[in-house]
């Protein structure tokens, strides 16, 4: 069992790491947060409406299935946004810098880190 803090401090230790934040979806509001770089508020809200947008077209599409995570690759970042499987409405959102990060090492950081995070 990790708290919300332990679970940023841990993904805060992949390589590139900037910032990171646990996101409640349904207000867009930011639940805790660590490190610094993005206006971690701003993103969360704009973050937010990606999530609700995904998972609008997919019920548009009769798709019977889940979100693991959403990839958004910029010129210099990669922006991460975990959907929390035991938490609806909750998502985990990761900025990493592209050139320091690995990002499959990243994405199996934070799936082990959202199955440890109580809520």
């Amino acid at each position: 069992m990790t708290t919300i803090k332990q679970a940023l401090d841990e993904i805060m230790t992949l390589d590139g790491a900037m910032c990171t934040a646990l996101v409640d979806s349904s207000s867009g509001m930011i639940m805790g947060q660590a490190g610094s770089g993005v206006d971690l508020e701003a993103a969360a809200a704009g973050n937010t409406e990606v999530v609700r947008a995904k998972l609008k077209t997919m019920r548009s599409l009769g798709l019977n299935d889940v979100i693991e995570d959403i990839l958004i690759t910029l010129g210099k970042q990669y922006h991460l946004i975990r959907p929390m499987a035991r938490n609806e409405g909750v998502f985990i959102y990761a900025v990493l810098e592209k050139s320091k990060s690995n990002l499959a090492l990243a994405r199996r950081k934070i799936l082990e880190v959202e199955k440890g995070l109580i809520v």
